[in-house]
């Protein structure tokens, strides 16, 4: 009988060990796959960091470990590659386009979400299934529209202007629908209290919406400046002179002109991308906030 009664006990007391057993060898494999996901992520990263700070003797042996840090390698990139006109003209191209993107995004976004009007719904599905276009398959109706082909233009055509690059990316279907889907979970009662007061659309969407809007305002702003920032297929395309090329095509064509100076050319890289780090870092809670509060109700 005692036989009888301890083997229950024992049976369960296996079943915990096994399962726990199982929950381990899981969590092992689990970090794991996380570490190599994570040195498979930051590989390439320190690569182009670490080459930068190299001579051209150590990119040729391939060393992963500078001996001393090659300062001058940014100085030298800055000045071969004329980065400074680049970078101002980044800067110009990117402020001009998130000006633009967000004013049609937050007006477009609010009027989806607050303001009922006839094809609403119509036109919103319309507005999403342009996300499922591939940017390829438009860039060349685009290129024709920018260079006057379609439709008159004011000025004629806008290849080599500023125009041609910030106009045609001061209206995304993505941020739009990102704002909607925050505008629509704003409580009724809001608008309610609002109109009490004799307030209208603008009113309340300047004084109420946008204060707390901020986290889902600040991810657009950041998709659009990583976008404009790092766009390089459209401008090589309507740019042919270096008027108002950005650095991404500037970075390129410091490639073709630096030749095998590999420590040059990642010291090139690591210009262009410091920007969106500062930003990203400096932004970081804002982003994590508007992506968990937008897009996932509606």
């Amino acid at each position: 009988m005692a036989n009888i009664t301890q083997t229950p006990e024992k049976t369960m007391s296996k079943h915990r060990e096994g399962s726990a057993f199982h929950l381990n060898l899981g969590r092992i494999v689990l970090y794991v796959l996380l570490i190599l996901g994570a040195i498979l992520a930051v590989l390439p990263f320190y690569w182009m960091v670490a080459t930068s700070f190299m001579t051209l003797g150590e990119t040729i042996n391939r060393v992963w470990v500078p001996e001393s840090l090659q300062f001058k390698n940014y100085l030298v990139a800055w000045k071969e590659a004329k980065f400074a006109k680049y970078f101002v003209n980044s800067l110009i191209i990117t402020f001009t386009t998130l000006a633009g993107l967000l004013s049609t995004s937050i007006l477009a976004g609010y009027a989806f979400a607050r303001i009922k009007f006839y094809g609403r719904d119509i036109i919103f599905a319309l507005l999403l299934a342009t996300m499922m276009i591939p940017e390829s398959v438009t860039m060349i109706p685009n290129f024709l529209i920018i260079r006057g082909d379609v439709i008159p233009l004011p000025g004629g055509s806008w290849l080599n202007k500023l125009a041609a690059l910030t106009v045609p990316f001061m209206a995304n279907a993505f941020s739009i629908f990102l704002l909607r889907q925050f505008f629509i979970t704003i409580p009724n009662e809001l608008w309610d209290a609002a109109r009490m007061d004799g307030a209208g659309h603008l009113r309340f969407l300047i004084q109420i919406v946008l204060p707390i809007s901020k986290a889902p305002v600040m991810t657009v702003l950041i998709f659009g400046f990583i976008g404009s920032w790092n766009a390089f297929l459209w401008p090589l395309l309507v740019t042919t002179k270096d008027t108002w090329r950005p650095l991404m095509v500037g970075l390129w064509t410091f490639v073709s002109e630096a030749g095998p100076e590999t420590n040059l050319l990642m010291a090139g890289a690591v210009i262009t991308v410091i920007p969106i780090l500062i930003l990203y870092f400096l932004t970081q809670k804002q982003f994590t906030e508007g992506i968990a509060t937008t897009g996932l109700k509606g």
